[in-house]
């Protein structure tokens, strides 16, 4: 595959104009320009394509015009011939590994993404299926990219200290990058794909295709028959049809964040496919997130505060998330969000775009001092995408009433996890570990104290801050509190018993 540089691909989207001396309409201009930008990311590579699908899910700063040129680069990225994939298949399938199947209809792909193309066929034993066969030298391509990016990167943290403090981009890009290492071996995609069978298997309206074949580069699944999200006709199938798949959808991937922690982080309108039986067959098991249990029940936190019109509930779970920089402003966080939420509050995808709502709860928190996890953009990324594939579907949906639909079971098996021996053998050793360390803490803090080493900050009533004592150290983190309350009613507990 062809490789230029950055400044020959911005050379070549300024040499892309009209005519000499007629000037194109606007609305043939800003068509162009969009067409522009991706061409100019499919030619620079894997990685570019990955950054354009996901600035195609960022309607609060891509315009929509460029959006929907970038939406192509989620299943139209430029075709190679099939000639240039047969050396991979040869390598990974094995000589002779035509005979695997009886037909491959190579004239034109089902698909074009960034690193594989995919294409019908029928196996040996006449079963229809895809090939999902990845592009050559796609991967020193994307390991490449992956070193100029990291040093550039480094640079800019080093530029901006403050901006980097609260919004942490060398992790952020961590987390693209461990994502984009999943993608290119497609045997890790299969064992994804056999997870998400499983979990689909309590949903009627949801399907996940299966494996057959597996190598690092070479993908055999079985057929999904349908249409993608974004192309269903308005005739195709019932009101209660796209209802019902569409709530059953967000069920689905609601269960992805809360409890399994495993979760479809690119849903975009490709790679969920309709059939005519009215059933969603999500495809492309490349692209997983994975987050740790704290880190899901706080966004549960979130999506529930919402649900309930709580503001303030809603941006304390929010900084759970997160962490508290020295000059972060937690109660002007927290007044933001109030004054946004009743807005939210029972709005439908037709009038809510909660991909940007998300986006607009970062914009905040980053404003005010609070770095968020990398881990939120992947849960953000996600749910942009599945509201955004959801909207074509059945724009009425609010997202209030379908996390409504799912609460009682995640509730319920938050519950049992939490009894489960496992985690009442973790609770435990938290609680020992909180006792035996409690004194030591409150010692440190009260020597600290005594020498003026220890700065607390509170806040006045116009959420601006107040501090005592004289910094040395920085300020105290958020939570020295609690640690301190904790501390003290140990000594408590302990001082009563020996007086007993």
């Amino acid at each position: 595959m062809s490789r230029i540089t950055a400044a020959e691909a911005a050379r070549a989207v300024r040499s892309r104009g009209g005519r000499p001396g007629r000037r194109p309409a606007p609305e043939a201009a800003k068509l162009e320009r969009a067409q522009g930008i991706r061409h100019t990311l499919e030619e620079l590579g894997p990685l570019y394509i990955k950054v354009g699908q996901i600035l195609a899910t960022r309607p609060d700063f891509v315009p929509q015009y460029v959006r929907d040129e970038l939406e192509n680069l989620n299943d139209q990225a430029r075709i190679e011939p099939f000639s240039c994939f047969e050396s991979v298949l040869k390598q990974d399938l094995g000589p002779d590994w035509q005979t695997g199947f009886q037909e491959i209809r190579t004239e034109e792909p089902l698909g074009s993404a960034s690193l594989a193309q995919v294409y019908k066929a029928v196996d040996a034993g006449g079963r229809p299926c895809v090939i999902k066969v990845q592009r050559p030298e796609a991967r020193e391509a994307v390991l490449g990219d992956m070193t100029v990016l990291k040093t550039a990167v480094g640079l800019f943290g080093r530029a901006a200290p403050h901006f980097n403090e609260v919004v942490d981009v060398s992790a952020m890009l961590e987390v693209l990058f461990t994502v984009m290492h999943d993608e290119l071996d497609f045997t890790r995609e299969a064992r994804n794909m056999k997870v998400a069978r499983r979990a689909a298997k309590g949903f009627k309206r949801v399907c996940v295709p299966k494996a057959l074949t597996a190598t690092p580069r070479v993908l055999v699944q079985t057929f999904a028959e349908g249409t993608p999200v974004n192309r269903v006709k308005p005739d195709e199938l019932s009101m209660k049809q796209r209802k019902a798949i569409a709530y059953q959808l967000m069920e689905f991937m609601f269960r992805g964040y809360f409890l399994d922690r495993r979760f479809h982080a690119d849903p975009h309108p490709g790679n969920i496919i309709i059939s005519a039986e009215g059933k969603a067959h999500l495809i492309d098991w490349g692209m997983v997130g994975r987050i740790d249990r704290g880190t899901s029940i706080a966004t549960l936190g979130v999506f529930l505060a919402l649900a309930q019109n709580d503001g303030a509930a809603m941006a304390r779970q929010w900084v759970n998330l997160g962490t508290a920089t020295p000059w972060s402003n937690p109660s002007a966080f927290i007044q933001d969000i109030s004054r946004i939420v009743p807005h939210w509050t029972d709005a439908s995808l037709a009038e809510l775009n909660f991909g940007v709502a998300l986006m607009t709860l970062l914009r905040h928190s980053s404003r005010r001092g609070i770095q968020i996890t990398p881990l939120t953009s992947v849960v953000g990324k996600s749910v942009a995408n599945i509201e955004g594939s959801v909207r074509c579907l059945y724009p009425e949906l609010k997202l209030s009433t379908a996390l409504h639909g799912t609460l009682q079971d995640v509730m319920r098996d938050l519950i049992l996890e939490t009894l489960s021996g496992e985690q009442a053998a973790q609770t435990a050793l938290h609680l020992l570990s909180t006792l035996t360390q409690g004194p030591a803490q409150l010692q440190a803090s009260l020597t600290d104290l005594s020498t003026r080493q220890l700065t607390l900050q509170t806040r006045n009533n116009l959420g601006d801050p107040v501090q005592a004592g004289r910094r040395h150290r920085g300020v105290a983190p958020i939570n020295t509190l609690p640690a301190l309350a904790m501390g003290a009613a140990y000594l408590r507990v302990r001082h009563r018993k020996k007086n007993c």
